[in-house]
Parts: C-alpha cells; structure tokens; sequence
C-alpha cells in the first residue's frame, strides 16, 4: 500500500485542468451497455473506480479499449451472468447495474455495493423505483436478484432525493414499455449528463435537471459519442486548495454554474473569485472569516465538498459552523484532523470549527472525500511532514492528483507503505 507525503507551508500558483465528473462516470459507463452497438465515451477520468467497471464489463462479455481519455465499450455480446460478488463488492456505484442490466436483459443478480463507508446508504428507493416498473426484487444469500418478464412505464415518488435511484430507474424505464414519471427526481448535473447520454443513444427524456422527469420507453437503444461533463467536486477540492494555501490558481476546464454555492461561501470568507466562461480563479487571502456552511441537495452545498471545507474553515479567524443536511455522520475525517491539531467537535449533523494553525502528523484517510480534506490539511502545514495513509480512497475521485499539485508548486510525494 502506498502513502501520501506533504511538506506543506507553500502558496500554490498555476493552472489545473479539471477532469470528466467521477459522479457521471460511474452511471455511464454502465448505461453503455443498454445499447446494443458501440459506445464511446470522452473525457473519462482515470480513477479505480472507472477501472472496476471496465473489469466488470468486460466479464460479462463486452469488449473495451481505452485510448488517451476515451473508453469505447462494445457490448453487442454481452451476457446476463450473476455478480454475486466479487468486483461489485469494491464499488459503490455497482448498483447502476442493477437498472442498466434491468433494461437490458430483464434480471440482474448483483450483490449488495461496496465503496466508501462513512455512513449507511440504503437502496430502498432503487428498489420501490423497480417494483413499481413491474420488477421483482428478492435478497438471495445476500445478493439482490431484479427479474421481470416486461418492464412497465409507471409513476414513482421518490420518498427522498436520491441521485442513485433517480438514475437506475432512468436507466430501466429507458427500455420500459409506456411512459415513466419520476417526481421529486433529483436535479444534480449528473443527471442530466446521464439524460443526454442515453438521449443520445434514442432514449426519450425529458426534465432531466429539475424535479419530474418524463420517459417514453423504447424497444432499443443505439451506440454513440458521449462526452462527459466536468467534475464539479474535483474541481470545488482544487478551488479549495488554492485558498487554503493562499495561492493564486486558474480552475480550467469548468462549468462555473456547476459551482456556484461553492463560489458564494469562498468570497464570504474573503476569497477572491474570477469567473470565466470555462475556468475560475481563486486568489487566496491572508486571512479568513468564519462562517457557517449546510450541505445540501444540489444546487445547495455539495455533501462531497462537506469534508475538503472543513479543512478550509481551521484557517478561517473565529468559529465557523459545518452542518450536513444530506448525510449525517460524515465526519471521519474529524478525528483525523484532531490529531494534526484542529479544534473540532461534532454535534449531531454539525461540525463546530474554531479556527488555528494545524500541524504536521500520521493520518488515515476514512473514505474519498475525508482523504481530500487531510491533503488539503497537510498543504497548509508551514513545517514537518504529512503522512496520509488510505491512498487508495482518494485515488477513487481524483486522478493525477500527485501530478496536479506538483505542477502547481506543492512539495507532495508517494511512498511504499510499510506495516
């Protein structure tokens, strides 16, 4: 296993090209396979998790080739194979199977997802989205087994927001007989990037973005040339890197829209933010103020960017308040930050943050987004050296990062881990 090195104390300057969103990669690379020719798809990020499913598709028969930023699956040949196990235990994001191969073949047999687990996150909304397109769904020695003989159009409320189900159940009623209404749908960017994908392909979408979203199933669905959105979380890290570190660095390849709650909390805090058609700079200050901070469903506060902002807010003078209305008892990376000095105690769904100077320590990285916010903790470290553990988290959502931070200035290096 590897470890993360920083020498931090140094004020970050250049540019950092922000790749394909890891929150829409991982639905469309299995939305591929709902067509029954080839599928190309563009600036996928080069993440563990991308490379999972590539493994996995190719097990059920599909043929993949990567060139540069660019996957093209085939999946004329594929096969509806149980994966009880196995590769689908080391992702979140396998449940996207569950619709794909739904649509695709009539049953999927697929074991309960993995990934990072900093809270419980039931499916129970995917579940009651399938029953109710006519599915039957049954718990087999711990792998759920979808079948149904014809996939129906129906009306579904979603009894809480969830990205997931939205896009699973997008993904089978797109092969459904009759139309699909999908109200309280959620809005994020994600989904949409999934809609145009499969719109694309000769689905038929509409609303995708807000909260109902309408379906005309179709018979099949074609191969095409997708290119992926921007990742909004990768890039909200970047921005708040930069001002942590109180650098001066150019986001490039954004959509500042995408980034807009994020945008408004950096200049509450004193951070100089430029906003260009692709690209935002961040100009950091010498000091902070405190403030308070909810996460929310978007176009709120990103949940993923809870974690990195509490790393931001131990620089900030004052008491700042974090609270997650999304998830609540993301706060692994709290304890972690404790041990590099930070004053932070957790109070239900709150994080109460005063602010100070942290210091250099041994780390463990939780899941992805808690090893985002003690790279960013380590950076501001004006002396000694970080030593984050748990790299294999981070390299879930962002690609190139050792790279990327060198390229901006940041003294970072990986090491062999060793017991």
């Amino acid at each position: 296993m590897e470890k993360l090195m920083i020498r931090g104390g140094r004020p970050l300057q250049g540019t950092v090209q922000i790749s394909g969103a890891k929150n829409s990669a991982v639905a469309l690379v299995p939305a591929a396979i709902l067509a029954e020719s080839e599928v190309v798809l563009d600036n996928l990020p080069h993440l563990s998790d991308v490379a999972v499913y590539s493994e996995i598709l190719q097990d059920l028969g599909a043929v993949i080739d990567w060139q540069g930023d660019s996957m093209r699956i085939d999946p004329s040949n594929l096969k509806a194979k149980p994966m009880p196990n196995g590769k689908v235990k080391l992702l979140r994001a396998s449940y996207y199977l569950m619709g794909a191969m739904l649509g695709r073949f009539g049953e999927a047999v697929i074991g309960l997802p993995g990934g990072c687990n900093f809270e419980p996150r039931p499916i129970d909304q995917h579940i009651k989205g399938f029953e109710a397109l006519g599915a039957t769904v049954t718990n087999e020695h711990g792998s759920m087994r979808i079948s149904a003989k014809q996939l129906r159009g129906a009306k579904i409320y979603l009894d809480v927001v969830s990205v997931g189900a939205t896009i699973n159940i997008m993904l089978a009623a797109s092969r459904a007989k009759g139309s699909t209404i999908i109200e309280n749908a959620a809005k994020e960017p994600e989904i949409i990037d999934v809609a145009t994908l499969l719109n694309a392909m000769g689905a038929k979408i509409k609303g995708a973005g807000t909260e109902t979203i309408r379906i005309e199933g179709v018979d099949s669905l074609h191969g095409c040339r997708h290119s992926i959105i921007p990742d909004r979380i990768q890039a909200g890290t970047y921005m708040i890197i930069a001002a942590a570190t109180r650098g001066d660095v150019l986001i490039d390849n954004v959509i500042p829209k995408h980034m807009e709650a994020m945008t408004a909390k950096l200049e509450e805090m004193g951070v100089t933010v430029y906003e260009m058609d692709e690209s935002i700079r961040i100009v950091g200050a010498p000091k902070y103020n405190a403030i308070d901070v909810k996460a929310l469903v978007y176009p709120g506060f990103a949940t993923d960017l809870q974690s990195p902002m509490t790393s931001l807010l131990t620089q900030a003078s004052g008491v700042s308040i974090l609270t997650d209305y999304v998830y609540s008892n993301r706060f692994k990376h709290v304890p972690e930050l404790a041990r590099m000095g930070a004053n932070i105690r957790v109070e239900g769904r709150s994080a109460i943050i005063e602010g100070g100077p942290l210091n250099a320590a041994k780390v463990r990285a939780a899941d992805l987004r808690a090893g985002a916010a003690l790279v960013i903790a380590g950076l501001t470290v004006p002396e000694g050296i970080t030593e984050i553990s748990g790299v294999e988290y981070i390299d879930r959502g962002y690609d190139h990062l050792v790279d990327n931070l060198r390229r901006l200035g940041a003294d970072v290096w990986r090491e062999t881990e060793t017991s």
